[in-house]
């Protein structure tokens, strides 16, 4: 019975081996009248679908400020401003104002360059040189936009070969900046403390155990959560932190001049000093009134970003009246 199968079987292979092998036809496959039909009927699909009335959302438009309290489009009277987040007020400040506008006259409305090349102001250095003086730290350095601050610090300080840990609720830049990043992250869970160590030390016992080589190890946390609006126990991460020998980085946006005696954050609210945390990062929209944000530590992480933090290399340098206002609230706080 097999040698019947056998020979069927070599029968087929003799018959498929002298069979043509096909050729698809040469000439196109539709004439160019069926293909101009086709184009006429597609229709493409819209780039963004189109909401129906009942889920558009018009913004609110402010028309005019009078201090805490603002005029709103479509109400005479005017309502407290609960929803901004300046904290303390300077954002329509008379003496903030009167220095920005001397500023305009001097040096007009905007900078027009990046700070590599033809961006840098006097007082973009003299605000630079105020921040690292009022953090006591070696140097400082000042971005044009508060959510690109964080997330250029976080890709220019580490690469794919490191680790961050990093709060399980952080905010979106920082979220953006380990994106970019491509380190390897882990997060714990939200202010828990106990869980950071957790997750430090199966991430030391898995590198043990793969023999991998050293590599930069950073925690990541925010002083005052901007999703939350809670405090990050900072004292126990600085513990953790020394005792597992990973660097530090605090995001003070929300608690800059707002919290600690003299107004330095959630740093100063927990007693640490500024060698204890290796990068401070916070915007200058809360508390200072202005725009921008700016980063504080050693000479060597500021310098580093001067050429690796893409939102200081590549975007136009903060406007010399902000900078200004900025430089005005450091004194008077």
């Amino acid at each position: 019975g097999h040698l019947v199968i056998e020979a069927a079987l070599i029968v087929v292979i003799v018959y498929l081996a002298l069979q043509h092998s096909f050729k698809p036809p040469s000439g196109p496959l539709q004439t160019t009248r069926e293909i101009d039909q086709l184009c006429k009927e597609w229709t493409p699909e819209p780039l963004v679908p189109t909401l129906p009335e009942s889920e558009r959302i018009e913004p609110t438009v402010i028309t005019g400020i009078d201090g805490p309290y603002v005029y709103v489009q479509g109400r005479k009277e005017k309502v407290l401003q609960m929803a901004a987040s300046n904290y303390l007020g300077m954002a329509a400040d008379k003496e903030a104002k009167d220095v920005s506008v001397a500023a305009v006259d001097k040096y007009g409305v905007g900078s027009c360059g990046p700070r590599g090349f033809y961006g840098t102001i006097d007082v973009h250095l003299e605000l630079e040189e105020e921040l690292a003086k009022f953090y006591g730290t070696e140097a400082a350095i000042i971005y044009s936009y508060d959510v690109a601050t964080v997330a250029s610090i976080i890709p220019a300080v580490t690469n794919r070969k490191d680790i961050i840990v990093c709060d399980e609720f952080c905010s979106y830049a920082v979220q953006a900046g380990y994106t970019v990043s491509r380190s390897r992250l882990r997060t714990f869970k939200h202010n828990d403390v106990a869980d950071l160590e957790r997750v430090i030390q199966e991430l030391e016992a898995e590198e043990k155990a793969k023999r991998r080589p050293l590599c930069r190890k950073l925690i990541i946390v925010e002083g005052i959560y901007a999703n939350y609006g809670d405090l990050a126990p900072l004292d126990r991460i600085a513990l953790i932190k020394e005792k597992y020998k990973y660097r530090l980085m605090v995001d003070e946006s929300h608690a800059f001049g707002v919290l600690g005696a003299t107004g330095r954050g959630a740093c100063e609210h927990f007693g640490l000093k500024p060698e204890q945390v290796d990068i401070i990062a916070a915007s200058m929209s809360h508390a200072m009134g202005s725009v921008g944000g700016f980063c504080v530590g050693d000479r060597t992480i500021v310098d580093h970003q001067r050429l690796s933090g893409s939102g200081y290399c590549f975007s136009a340098s903060l406007p010399p009246y902000l900078a200004v206002a900025g430089i005005n609230m450091l004194r008077r706080l």
